[in-house]
């Protein structure tokens, strides 16, 4: 070969080697371009990444729940737009598990966070369609996309996907993804995670399913809010997630048949609240404490002082009691019932305890124009309508306050005709109930049978500054100070009781107050009422007996921190007199609503001069209950007393409840001592 043909091919090859070299040097560069720029890409967007044991505290919006005293019975969930309950993956069935992978990615356990081969099969399909139809998210790319990013559209949103799936796959097992996946993927309904699903579809948990409801279930993530309002393509779905366990080997066909011609049984979708103008109270409380928004996210327990068993009877006994009452005008009425040594609520209820009830009467709004009002909450009332007047249920407070003051049951006033001066521009000449007066009479006999005039009488014998053993004057023209000097202080005694509602100046009461012409509540009055079963410890009403975060610790608990407001002797004396069947009878008679055989129970009785309300407030030293019965629009009953709209009903809960408690009986009282 010639030199110069040889030397021309030795040149070509180093040209080509150079060439090779070249090609392979770029490439090599791109190589590295595009790593660095993807490690750059996954440390600029893996920054953001919560650490692992912060990832559920990103992950997880949990609604707070209100519980009764049990902490078994849910009253209430608190929740916004995810409603959630975290459950462990143990708790879970393993076919539900499998009902989901094969739904959704069912190669879950093979993957490294990005499915490529599912990725090449969707990207031809879609080629072929010509449209995006199908996808190819993981379970680990959905639960990135649903708890970190947006919806939007973006190549910075997909990039981003992908990197944090990646981080996801690196530091946590397929078990814990697959736990925080199906805890935190939608089901529709506000329904968020597995166990709140279970319980809005099939009103169980989820640990009670059954292989046909996994399968239901793991059938409405595709499309949750489509799905759940269209049965027949839901269950059309459910089959063919059948099909597919039984395709990856998880069912055998057997198994398959029998889970698709079990009937599914959907519950119907509510919002459910138990208690709820118990409830409603609390959840207002603790919007005022913490912020909606907070209760929404923070997955709270909260534990409340209702005791489920007695809010039971008190729905029953006064939804049964209104049906009587309506012969008497009267479509209302409302009951609570506290523990008067801790001040716990343990049962409130209002007309049938149905809140929700779809109709109301003809220019109705909330407390007014209204028989009955559903969502008018009468035991605690409202600004518009802060509470009702209590008849002679007022009374006790007065007579303790004279017992404050030295005097004690035996001391006698007369009851005759009486002008109390002038109240309001005109002479004040109140009545007793029946029309009759009784001559000299002991304030026991006063109490015990209700006597108006009497009572009344207390009230002077409470302002004057010398003790009086026997009142017997029948015109106080001129003496009005003496009675607002017994006013303010029996005003004093109730409102150190509880009663916040009676804050007016003492000069726009008159006499009549003793008779009840101020307004109170009938929670307030019943908590007041437990500072004398109490024998004189107060107790503030309480709604909740602790708050727990979602790992269990407790974020508050009510600590009990009575105050004295009575002598002990003082409530003695009240709850004796209370209790005096015999002395109450010649105006109440012996078989009273208010008469137990086997208990000795206390209890006290109101109706208002216009029969607009009617009372009854009761107790032992372990349970205090009041009804009250009347009409939200304070439009007048049938002329009946408290003891028959309202006795009635107490004494129906007191005979279902009192078993549950002690035959304890009121200790005899001595005198108090004088001033």
């Amino acid at each position: 070969m010639p030199l110069r043909k040889r030397g021309l091919k030795i040149f070509q090859k180093k040209r080509r080697r150079k060439g090779a070299f070249f090609i392979f040097k770029f490439l090599a560069f791109v190589f590295f371009f595009l790593f660095c720029f993807f490690v750059f890409l996954f440390i600029y967007y893996a920054r953001e990444f919560p650490r692992p044991e912060k990832f559920t505290e990103k992950l997880f919006i949990q609604s707070t729940k209100i519980y009764d005293r049990s902490g078994q019975i849910l009253l209430y969930d608190i929740y916004g737009e995810e409603k959630r309950e975290i459950v462990p993956l143990e708790k879970i069935p393993k076919y539900l598990r499998e009902a989901v992978i094969v739904a959704e990615d069912h190669n879950f356990y093979n993957h490294f966070g990005l499915d490529l081969k599912g990725i090449g099969r969707a990207i031809l399909v879609n080629l072929k369609l010509r449209k995006p139809i199908q996808g190819a998210s993981t379970i680990t790319q959905q639960l990135i996309r649903s708890s970190f990013l947006t919806r939007e559209k973006t190549l910075t949103r997909k990039i981003r996907e992908i990197v944090l799936t990646l981080e996801l796959e690196r530091r946590y097992s397929k078990e814990q993804i697959l736990e925080w996946y199906l805890n935190q993927v939608p089901f529709g309904q506000n329904a968020y995670g597995v166990e709140v699903a279970s319980q809005t579809y099939f009103q169980k948990s989820v640990s009670q399913i059954s292989l046909a409801e996994a399968a239901t279930l793991a059938a409405l993530i595709q499309a949750p809010s489509y799905l759940s309002e269209n049965q027949e393509e839901l269950l059309a779905r459910k089959n063919y997630i059948l099909d597919r366990l039984v395709e990856f080997g998880f069912l055998n066909e057997e198994e398959k048949n029998k889970a698709k011609i079990e009937e599914i049984k959907f519950a119907q979708v509510q919002e459910s609240i138990k208690a709820p103008y118990f409830t409603l109270l609390v959840k207002q409380q603790l919007e005022e404490m913490y912020g909606q928004d907070f209760l929404r996210e923070r997955g709270w327990r909260v534990h409340t002082s209702l005791d489920w068993e007695l809010q039971e009877i008190a729905e029953e006994v006064v939804k049964e009691g209104i049906k009587r009452n309506k012969i008497y005008n009267a479509y209302n009425a409302g009951l609570v019932a506290i523990d008067p040594k801790t001040g716990e609520i343990l049962a409130m209820t209002v007309g049938t305890g149905d809140y929700y009830a779809p109709s109301l009467p003809e220019g109705c709004v909330s407390g007014k124009n209204c028989l009955f009002d559903p969502q008018f909450n009468v035991v605690v009332g409202t600004k518009e309508n802060p509470g009702r007047q209590p008849g002679s249920a007022f009374k006790p407070f007065v007579y303790a306050t004279a017992f404050k003051e030295g005097y004690d049951d035996k001391t006698k006033v007369l009851d005759e005709l009486t002008n109390f001066g002038v109240w309001g521009g005109k002479e004040y000449f109140p009545k007793n109930y029946d029309g009759r007066f009784r001559g000299w009479v002991s304030l026991r006999e006063g109490l015990a049978q209700s006597l108006n005039i009497p009572s009344i009488k207390v009230l002077y014998l409470v302002g004057n500054e010398n003790k009086i053993d026997n009142l017997e004057i029948i015109n106080f023209l001129g003496q009005e100070e003496v009675f607002r000097e017994g006013l303010r202080k029996s005003l004093e005694t109730a409102q150190k009781m509880g009663i916040t509602t009676l804050n007016k100046p003492v000069s726009f009461y008159g006499p009549s107050i003793v008779l009840g012409g101020g307004e109170v509540n009938l929670l307030e009055m019943v908590s007041a009422y437990g500072v004398f079963a109490n024998e004189g410890l107060k107790n503030p009403p309480s709604f909740i007996l602790k708050i727990e975060d979602s790992q269990g610790r407790i974020i508050e608990e009510n600590k009990k921190n009575p105050i004295r407001i009575l002598e002990i002797e003082v409530a003695r004396l009240i709850n004796n007199i209370l209790s005096d069947n015999q002395a109450r009878a010649p105006i109440f008679g012996p078989h009273s609503p208010m008469y137990f055989e086997d208990y000795q129970v206390s209890a006290k009785t109101g109706t208002t001069d216009n029969f607009r309300d009617g009372w009854i407030i009761g107790y032992t030293s372990s349970i205090v209950v009041g009804v009250w019965a009347g009409n939200n629009d304070n439009s007048p009953m049938e002329k009946e007393p408290g003891v028959v709209v309202a006795g009635p009903i107490w004494r129906a809960f007191l005979e279902k409840v009192l078993p549950r408690y002690p035959k304890d009986y009121n200790p005899a009282p001595t005198l108090p001592k004088g001033p």
